[in-house]
């Protein structure tokens, strides 16, 4: 199978190696980092350990326009990989708060409602969610009024599921923005494949071979919500068993905890490409 490369921001080989090395197929990818670029005169270079503490304040204080590239600085330092967990964890962290936050950030841009516009014809046209419009202009209700101005986002969302690792990637276009833990099937019997998200339940019901378990009910495994493939009983959802998580248990389908998989229906809309890889 041919190997996928992730990017966690625009950020060099050096740092793709240093960051995959231990978060994203470990087993699998080998990459050598290319020659350091040369510094220029008179320029200093701040340690990784400098920079993190940088990132991390920044981060801690919401200056998080401020604490990606810093992150990703530490990152092009190749640092060891007790650093580079902390890297990734602070970047997801910092990659989600900006698509969930009013600030423009590269596929994004400013809309200004219209006459006959409303929240589900916006996102229709931009490809995105009105959990995501909601979400990044801070809206508690689908009221807009003429003139209001909203962040909308442009990206390009898609998930890449690794089995053999149960992981789920989040990109956007080839910049991967968070790595989460999922569980996959019971002896592979998750399909392989390019899929794309058809469906999307809040509360779903779970038609099991028992009968049909509705929402809410402790014995309903789907938890919070249903991200359907267009393959019809597969898709992403939430669980009751958070414990299960980062093992092959499952009858197929991909399981994250609840408060991720949330987290993901707000970013994913229907058409969003899924690949599943052995």
């Amino acid at each position: 199978m041919k190997r996928q490369r992730f990017f966690i921001g625009p950020v060099t080989a050096a740092a793709l190696a240093a960051q995959l090395s231990f978060f994203v197929f470990p087993h699998e990818l080998v990459m050598a980092a290319p020659s350091a670029a040369p510094v220029e005169e008179g320029k200093t270079v701040l340690s990784p350990k400098v920079l993190l503490a940088e990132a991390e304040r920044a981060r801690a204080e919401g200056r998080y326009l401020e604490a990606k590239p810093l992150y990703q600085q530490v990152l092009q330092q190749a640092p060891p990989a007790e650093v580079a967990a902390t890297v990734q964890k602070g970047l997801s962290e910092v990659n989600i708060k900006l698509i969930f936050s009013s600030v423009l950030v590269p596929n994004s841009e400013t809309y200004i409602i219209v006459k006959g516009n409303t929240l589900s014809k916006i996102a229709k046209k931009y490809r995105t969610t009105v959990e995501l419009l909601k979400a990044s202009n801070g809206l508690t209700s689908d009221r807009i009024r003429v003139g209001q101005r909203l962040k909308v986002s442009k990206a390009k969302f898609s998930v890449v599921v690794d089995k053999s690792q149960n992981t789920l990637i989040l990109k956007d276009g080839e910049e991967v923005l968070k790595v989460y833990r999922c569980a996959t099937g019971m002896e592979g019997i998750t399909p392989v494949g390019n899929f794309k998200i058809a469906n999307r339940i809040v509360d779903p019901p779970w038609y099991s071979p028992n009968g049909l378990i509705p929402p809410g009910d402790p014995r309903n495994q789907l938890g919070s919500r249903w991200l359907g493939f267009d393959i019809q009983g597969y898709g992403i959802h939430g669980t009751t068993d958070p414990d299960s998580i980062g093992k092959p248990v499952t009858h197929g389908c991909i399981r994250l905890t609840n408060g991720d998989v949330e987290e993901l229906f707000i970013m994913l809309p229907e058409g969003a490409p899924v690949s599943i890889v052995e």
